[in-house]
């Protein structure tokens, strides 16, 4: 199964950046999806994946060291609204594609491909 989804940008040209992201904005209001956190630099990695409501997790994330220590390449995210009975497969997929250093357990489920954000 492959699942398309819509990732955020701040603009079309740009990610946003996880520290400056005003998570009071009213488009996360109810939004529930998957989502990934990167760091920049000359050798950028994936740092975290994850799903629930963005807003939520999103806000931890901003404040947890394990994520923090990257930010001095400067840490980006982007999500995408995944319909609920997806999230499980959809973050399985994720964590097996894009091999985040930081949480490493995954979902026991069969992944459900989706599109990536690059």
């Amino acid at each position: 199964m492959q699942y398309d989804v819509n990732w955020i940008k701040c603009n079309r040209e740009k990610w946003y950046n996880l520290l400056n992201l005003d998570l009071s904005d009213p488009h996360f209001e109810g939004l529930v999806g998957v989502y990934i956190i990167w760091h920049g630099g000359n050798n950028p990695a994936t740092v975290r994946i994850g799903q629930g409501v963005i807003r939520d997790r999103l806000a931890k994330h901003k404040q947890d060291p394990e994520i923090l220590r990257y930010q001095e390449y400067g840490l980006f995210v982007t999500w995408a609204q995944v319909p609920e009975q997806y999230l499980d497969g959809v973050e399985r997929y994720l964590g097996e594609v894009l091999n985040p250093i930081v949480g490493s357990r995954l979902p026991d489920v069969s992944p459900i491909r989706i599109n990536l954000p690059w």
